[in-house]
């Protein structure tokens, strides 16, 4: 299978635009709530929200935080290689909050599950909901599902689902769909 984009150009933007919307729709002016990337690539969609959602309210200020799960996951000592952490950033507590946890796929739950874990370090919120890029629905190892979805994707185990999100504000964002040997191929030529 060749690399195929199922989502880019105008279809993305509106997609970024209607999650936003209905972020506030549900959560309002967010003075009781707070978004959070988990890092490494939901930090680059909730990068995303995060802007569009104070130029559409038009204020300067939501709580906006990158949350590290790398050693909370289940697998962490499983792996070949050694780990690098991304940093965490969250100067606020969660106590009270609404938190929005923002990652770009949602594949097998794991990655939520480990964020879960790691929030309790920052207090207890009073709702937590879970804003999905994409969601691969058929592929879930836990029971996790996403909130706020941006599109579904049904694709088989050897699937693999990637964003690339362009470096300049009017770059062409993307989703990719493409097999995993491919992916792997690539990936063992760049090391």
């Amino acid at each position: 299978m060749q690399d195929r984009v199922i989502l880019e150009g105008k279809k993305f933007k509106f997609t970024i635009d209607r999650l936003c919307h209905q972020l506030i729709e549900n959560h309002g002016d967010f003075s009781h709530s707070c978004l959070i990337g988990v890092q490494p690539r939901g930090v680059l969609f909730a990068k995303h929200i995060h802007k569009k959602l104070l130029k559409i309210l038009d204020i300067s200020t939501i709580r906006y935080g990158k949350l590290d799960v790398t050693f909370y996951r289940d697998d962490f000592r499983t792996r070949d290689k050694p780990l690098v952490a991304s940093e965490t950033e969250m100067n606020f507590l969660v106590d009270g909050q609404k938190v929005i946890l923002i990652d770009d796929v949602l594949y097998s739950g794991r990655t939520i599950r480990a964020a879960l874990d790691a929030l309790q370090h920052y207090g207890r919120p009073d709702k937590v909901e879970l804003l999905s890029l994409v969601d691969r629905r058929f592929n879930r190892h836990l029971p996790i599902q996403s909130d706020y979805i941006g599109i579904t994707v049904d694709a088989v185990d050897e699937a693999y689902v990637a964003v690339n999100w362009a470096e300049k504000s009017n770059g062409n964002h993307k989703i990719f769909l493409h097999q995993k040997k491919a992916r792997d191929e690539r990936l063992e030529t760049r090391e």
